[in-house]
């Protein structure tokens, strides 16, 4: 597990630790509208990284609640991560290699 900025890489596990355990998280899905309606995680806010109204949308989240950040492979949700960072959210974690490790996780419950 590393950090980047204030944004700390987790794996599927301790992704799925922090949802367990954490009385009160922002659970954010970052990846496309398709993509979204396809699959993802139960009760998962979707905002859209590429969509231009990101910042105006997670301008509206809690920045002292844990925010939990996941696409396909970590690639986008690192990059939210560090937009979150940069405006004052407190604790942010991206689920490092996406939804390749939630489901690897899973699978070891």
């Amino acid at each position: 597990m590393g950090s980047r900025a204030n944004v700390m890489d987790v794996d599927g596990e301790e992704f799925s630790r922090l949802l367990r355990e954490e009385r009160d998280v922002t659970l954010v899905d970052v990846r496309s509208s398709a993509e979204y309606s396809t699959s993802h995680i139960a009760g998962a806010l979707h905002i859209n990284i590429m969509d231009p109204h990101f910042g105006k949308r997670v301008e509206m989240l809690d920045r002292d609640v844990p925010v939990l950040l996941y696409c396909r492979s970590g690639s986008r949700s690192r990059f939210a991560g560090v937009r979150l960072s940069g405006m004052g959210f407190k604790r942010v974690y991206n689920l490092a290699n996406g939804l390749y490790d939630w489901r690897e996780a899973l699978t070891k419950e």
